[in-house]
């Protein structure tokens, strides 16, 4: 997984990440938008998905709980703002029960095709702090694997 952490002209900081995933972009979409693949993969290892809900129109919303391995269930909720299959998806991330250092943000996620595999580049941002940051970059990257041992396994 290649990584690189910049600032954003809102002034905040920015996550970007990429990895190459064993399927086909339209695959790999599905993955991201459908409901019932994404309790699959979403969230760090050993956190579950207990409920997803996605209205997949510009416009419409998602939300899912998310549990750790210990503790009580937590929310995150955004509205998809561009989506064009299979190629992009743009969204704002919301935490319902948010620190103090938590904004919301804007994930940005394309998909590009690289013989069998789908490349996906994924931004996030702006973050307040290196700490939200990391949080999220240590989320998406433990989260990308989980997707990655879906894939193969179907394979």
């Amino acid at each position: 997984m290649n990584e690189e952490t910049g600032n954003v002209e809102t002034g905040g900081l920015a996550l970007n990440l990429e990895c190459t995933l064993d399927a086909p972009p339209e695959e790999v979409f599905r993955m991201l938008t459908d409901s019932t693949e994404l309790v699959k993969w979403w969230g760090p290892h050993g956190f579950s998905i207990p409920a997803a809900e996605v209205n997949l129109a510009e416009g419409g919303r998602y939300r899912f709980a998310m549990t750790p391995p210990e503790g009580e269930p937590f929310h995150l909720s955004g509205e998809f703002l561009e989506i064009d299959p299979p190629w992009r998806l743009v969204y704002t991330f919301r935490w319902e029960e948010p620190t103090p250092d938590d904004r919301e943000t804007v994930v940005d996620l394309s998909l590009g095709s690289t013989g069998e595999a789908a490349r996906l580049v994924l931004s996030q941002g702006p973050f307040l702090t290196e700490e939200r940051l990391t949080l999220h970059r240590n989320g998406w990257t433990e989260s990308f694997e989980k997707l990655q041992a879906v894939l193969v396994s179907r394979s």
